[in-house]
C-alpha cells in the first residue's frame, strides 16, 4: 500500500459541516470546506482537459453555484449523495468552461486546430457529461478520502512509529535500514506497517459511509 504525505491534511465533509455552510456569513466553514475539495474539483477539471487558468476559474464557478444552491442542500443520503451533488456542480462548470472556447478560441487557434495526434482539439477533449469525468471523479474522490484518513490516522499515532511507516511505504527504504535507524527489530517494523495500514483502511471505510 503506498500512501503519500502532502502538506494539506484533508478530511472529507461531514454532514455537520454542510448544515454550516447554509450559513453563507460562517467563514470558517467556507474556508475549510474549500480547503478540503478545491484540490479534488482543481484536479478533475485539468485531467478532463481544461488549461490550468480554465480550471482554476471552474473551482471559482463551482463554489459560488455550491454557495447558491446549498441552502436548499439536504444531506439525506437515502436520497442523494453529497459527493454526487457536488459533482454535478463540477460537471456544469466544466462545461460552462469548454463552450467558452468557441470553436475559434484562442486555445484552438493556437494548436492549429489540431491536437498531437492530429485529431481536431474539441474533439480530443473528454465529453464532460460523460463516463470519462465520473471515473476521475471517483479517482480523485478517492484519494480524498486517503489523505482524509491518513490525517486522522497521524494525529492519533506515537510519532516514531509513523516515522518507520513512512521510511518504509513512502520513502521506499529496505526494513533493515528502517530497523537499524530507529534501532528497532526488523520484525517489529513489518508490524508497525501491517497495522498502521489496517487502521488507514477502517478509517477509509468509515469516511465512505459517512459521506457518500
Amino acid at each position: 500500500m503506498s500512501v503519500k504525505v502532502k502538506a494539506t491534511e484533508l478530511i472529507p465533509t461531514r454532514a455537520t459541516l454542510i448544515e454550516r455552510l447554509k450559513d453563507l456569513q460562517s467563514r470558517t466553514s467556507w474556508q475549510e470546506f474549500f480547503d478540503i475539495y478545491w484540490r479534488l474539483i482543481y484536479c478533475v477539471a485539468r485531467k478532463v482537459g481544461l488549461t490550468e487558468v480554465e480550471a482554476q476559474d471552474a473551482v471559482q464557478e463551482t463554489f459560488v453555484a455550491v454557495a447558491k444552491h446549498i441552502p436548499t442542500f439536504q444531506y439525506n443520503p437515502a436520497l442523494g449523495s453529497f459527493k454526487t451533488w457536488l459533482l454535478n456542480m463540477t460537471r456544469w462548470r466544466i462545461t460552462d468552461q469548454f463552450r467558452k472556447r468557441g470553436p475559434f478560441s484562442q486555445h484552438h487557434q493556437q494548436s492549429g486546430g489540431r491536437s498531437e495526434t492530429g485529431t481536431a482539439t474539441i474533439e480530443a477533449v473528454p465529453d464532460p457529461s460523460g463516463g470519462k469525468l465520473d471515473e476521475l471523479w471517483e479517482s480523485e474522490w478517492q484519494e480524498t478520502l486517503l489523505e482524509g484518513a491518513l490525517a486522522k490516522v497521524k494525529r492519533g499515532l506515537d510519532p516514531q512509529k509513523y516515522q518507520i511507516f513512512d521510511c518504509l511505504v513512502n520513502k521506499k527504504w529496505p526494513p533493515s535500514k528502517v530497523a537499524a535507524t530507529f534501532c528497532v527489530p526488523t520484525a517489529q517494523v513489518y508490524v508497525i506497517k501491517h497495522r498502521i495500514t489496517q487502521l488507514i483502511r477502517q478509517e477509509v471505510k468509515r469516511l465512505e459511509k459517512e459521506v457518500t
